[in-house]
């Protein structure tokens, strides 16, 4: 259910509630598909007995509206995938968090120099006290090779990495990372104006996967290279990941943000 903390500008909303303010502000006709998720925000007074929208929402709904940069945490780990990320307005900025399970995310304002921080929390970015966390070691392989090693470390198949990767045809180093996964993670950031790479619609975008090993430490996808479209990867594509640390991932986080030259000429996205 949504809910409102008016002390601290926190708000739970769902991608259907966000779906109704936005109807509401263009002054929109609400489909059936989504008339619970008005009642719902109606019975949490984030709107009023006419259905228009509280004040306090002001800030969330006219960034939502309009943003200049958006940035998406995409996380796998065992209890499913999460989506969180952040909103960059003209005026604010808003960064939300999805709880695994859920259908709401909780929406909190941030402040430009936190927005690093933000990004780096949501994905549990943190000192690495393993050995040689910078030793640059390289992993090759395929995204076939790569999907049969999961697969199998899924259903319980073999106990010891050397079996799994002998039975997948995969690096034995491969498995034995793997056999330490946390969690994988992407981030990916699109903003109107010049970037790095080019997507739909005159969107410039960048972006970075990594795995979290735990004690085999952080790996960086370097191949299939981020970002990355759909039809573009298949059983085939080379899969090269290289081991890195918190500290190169946290100056990684920090460029895949837009500088002010980059957006002075941009119009909202």
């Amino acid at each position: 259910m949504p809910s409102i903390d008016a002390a601290r500008r926190r708000l739970r909303l769902s991608d259907s509630h966000v779906s109704v303010l936005g109807l509401l502000v263009e002054e929109g006709r609400i489909p059936e598909e989504l008339v619970s998720a008005r009642d719902e925000l109606s019975g949490a007074k984030i709107l009023d007995a006419e259905g228009k929208i509280s004040a306090d929402l002001y800030p969330l709904v006219a960034t939502l509206m309009e943003p200049r940069v958006i940035a998406r945490v995409e996380m796998t780990g065992p209890q499913g995938v999460t989506s969180s990320g952040a909103v960059v307005g003209d005026d604010f900025i808003f960064t939300h968090e999805n709880w695994p399970g859920e259908a709401e995310s909780e929406y909190v304002p941030a402040e430009p120099e936190t927005l690093v921080w933000a990004l780096a929390r949501m994905v549990d970015l943190h000192r690495d006290f393993t050995a040689e966390v910078d030793s640059g070691e390289v992993i090759a392989s395929t995204m076939g090779t790569l999907d049969d090693v999961l697969e199998r470390m899924e259903a319980g198949e073999f106990e010891q990495p050397e079996a799994i990767a002998e039975a997948a045809g995969a690096p034995v180093r491969l498995a034995e990372v793997l056999a330490q996964l946390n969690c994988m993670w992407r981030i990916t950031v699109a903003w109107q104006g010049e970037g790095p790479t080019r997507g739909s619609g005159g969107l410039a975008v960048s972006a970075l996967a990594v795995w979290d090993c735990g004690l085999e430490g952080y790996w960086l996808r370097e191949l299939p290279a981020e970002p990355v479209v759909e039809g573009q990867v298949d059983a085939g594509s080379e899969l090269r990941v290289r081991r890195t640390s918190a500290k190169e991932l946290w100056r990684m986080i920090t460029d895949l943000l837009p500088d002010g030259p980059q957006l002075a000429e941009a119009a909202a996205i």
